[in-house]
């Protein structure tokens, strides 16, 4: 019979990391350790600086969610959670205009999560706090593994039905469309793979990341023109449009169609569309949803390929 290991958890975080700023803070800085934190609260995120300024005080860290470049601070405590820090994520939170908070904590105390919970349910659609345990653990003599455990997020369902009140006819149209494309994107696995899910909103466009500030893919939907499309989004950086550009032609002889360019003084679009008529065709969303997952994988290949 195999032999089986015992699993054990660390209960002291400072056997690993013994100072929170030099040793944790840092170690979550790093990429791959800052995408087990995204994957545990279903937010991409991009680190902007570490020990961040907010007045005479400075946040654990600052970073941003890919896609939306909604701004989100990261404030740690190797220890339960306490009144102090409380007033510090606020603090933070108004000084860098953030719209997702994350406390990340050894343990997280009822009062804090019920402190949490109330903000959740007492905030805008915009806002989100998470309450995050840090968890250790090993099997045998083996090394540590980090667990993000998250006790406490936003309630999206409750805020997006509040979000429906007094919403436009087309408004709801399109929340729901997106809300429908999420549950498909469920069941396509190379789009799942590759994109995450993004929290859908009564608007035109749903935007997904692919690591990059400069730019990002998003797909869009015309209610009045009876378009859809997908876009490659390139965010107040004119070198990065021209330099995919210089390629034009052989990104649109590899794709076996034509690409819409359209410049602005700042940001600049790559896009492709076609018709498609999401209010009076509902049973061809099925047949919508796949050509967004289709073209939003092939425009990524083309950027790995010409983003050199």
């Amino acid at each position: 019979m195999m032999k089986l290991g015992t699993i054990e958890k660390i209960t002291d975080l400072r056997s690993v990391w013994p100072h929170e700023a030099l040793h944790f803070s840092k170690w979550l800085a790093q990429k791959d350790n800052l995408c087990l934190l995204s994957e545990a609260i279903g937010i991409d995120i991009v680190l902007e600086e570490l020990e961040s300024s907010v007045g005479s005080f400075s946040v654990d860290l600052f970073a941003s969610e890919a896609g939306t470049n909604r701004k989100i601070i990261i404030e740690n405590q190797l220890e339960a959670t306490d009144h102090d820090h409380l007033g510090k994520i606020i603090t933070y939170a108004s000084g860098k205009n953030a719209e997702v908070i994350i406390w990340l904590v050894k343990r997280a105390r009822d009062e804090h999560k019920q402190a949490i919970e109330w903000l959740n349910q007492h905030t805008d659609e915009q806002i989100g706090f998470f309450l995050v345990e840090i968890e250790l653990w090993k099997i045998n003599d083996s090394l540590p593994a980090v667990k993000f455990n998250t006790v406490e997020r936003p309630n999206d369902w409750a805020k997006s039905m509040k979000a429906t009140e007094g919403l436009s006819d087309t408004r709801k149209l399109q929340l729901e469309f997106w809300q429908t494309f999420n549950d498909y994107t469920l069941e396509n696995q190379a789009f799942a793979r590759v994109f995450s899910q993004r929290k859908p909103q009564a608007q035109s466009w749903y935007e997904l990341s692919v690591g990059s500030s400069i730019y990002r893919l998003g797909l869009f939907v015309n209610t009045q023109k009876k378009k859809q499309g997908v876009e490659i989004y390139i965010s107040n950086d004119k070198p990065m449009y021209e330099k995919f550009k210089a390629h034009k032609e052989d990104i649109e002889s590899e794709l076996g169609f034509s690409l819409e360019w359209s410049e602005a003084i700042k940001d600049c679009r790559i896009f492709v569309s076609k018709d498609a008529d999401i209010k009076e065709d509902t049973d061809n969303w099925p047949e919508y949803y796949e050509w967004y997952c289709h073209m939003a994988l092939t425009l990524r290949e083309i950027l790995k390929k010409y983003d050199v």
